[in-house]
């Protein structure tokens, strides 16, 4: 994907002034349509971006430091664009804002308007975060399994069920990695899969997660795409997909998508 309105694989300023125009959108629609993917969509769920660096100027012109959380839903027409996203967020850095409040009020008016959707966004000073410890996702850990990986094409055809064992459980990996589909840069990260439904092969499952490796595609597509395969493939009866990209330019990016109203939790792990 090339796009030359986008500043992603750019070069490009960074503003220090409070800068809503460095907001950029992408539709949705054109990779849902890759998909087969209509208008009334087979999951729930949302992206959660998580901001790091976020900093303004306070009271007596002092710098204030806080995290941030910015929740888009997955049925928005747009998501944002990460590099955009950093240098609105940038912008902030040299402007007055009174109180957090104000600053989540600011972002989810903006971020709102470019994704075509209500933003839900917490902003968190430093002091109210520092003690949070690093998580672990549920389930069983598959990447000790002994398989053998050679398919480096995504291939739902990995994917495998027992009809005959219905089963609830969480399994998850660290070893999703994806390319950017403007940059070609890998981005790595860790999946969890939730399901309830006849028991999924967890070495085909590994194999085919593992499959990404070489794949272009945003974050956000690459969990819908897993959600369709898995659906289409084992039929679970409930099912959610939960991407933890590790952060880029101070953001890490984590979308999941449900076929059941559970939002999982939005945890920091090890990497993040």
């Amino acid at each position: 994907m090339k796009d030359d309105k986008l500043p992603l694989g750019r070069d490009t300023g960074y503003p220090d002034k409070y800068a809503p125009e460095e907001l950029c959108a992408i539709s949705r629609a054109e990779n849902r349509n890759l998909l087969g993917l209509s208008a009334e969509l087979p999951f729930r769920g949302a992206d959660v971006w998580n901001a790091w660096e976020l900093s303004w100027l306070g009271e007596g012109n002092r710098p204030a430091v806080a995290t941030a959380e910015i929740v888009v839903p997955a049925d928005s027409p747009r998501m944002v664009e990460s590099k955009s996203l950093k240098l609105y967020l940038n912008s902030f850095s040299m402007s007055r804002f009174w109180s957090p409040a104000e600053i989540a009020e600011t972002i989810g008016t903006d971020v709102g308007n470019c994704t075509g959707s209500r933003v839900d966004v917490t902003v968190t000073p430093i002091a109210d975060t520092e003690a949070r410890n690093a998580s672990r996702l549920a389930g069983d850990c598959l990447d000790s399994l002994p398989v053998r990986c050679a398919h480096w094409d995504v291939d739902a055809d990995l994917l495998l069920a027992d009809e005959n064992t219905i089963v609830t459980e969480d399994l998850h990996t660290h070893l999703l990695r994806s390319l950017c589909p403007v940059t070609s840069q890998p981005d790595s990260g860790s999946l969890q899969v939730s399901y309830s439904g006849p028991k999924i092969d967890r070495e085909g499952l590994l194999r085919y997660i593992v499959s990404y490796r070489r794949h272009s595609d945003f974050h956000e597509s690459c969990v819908e795409r897993m959600f369709l395969d898995l659906m289409s493939r084992c039929a679970p009866e409930r099912l959610c997909v939960h991407a933890r990209y590790q952060r880029r330019g101070g953001i890490d990016i984590n979308p999941f998508r449900s076929n059941f109203p559970e939002q999982p939790p939005n945890l920091r792990l090890w990497r993040q």
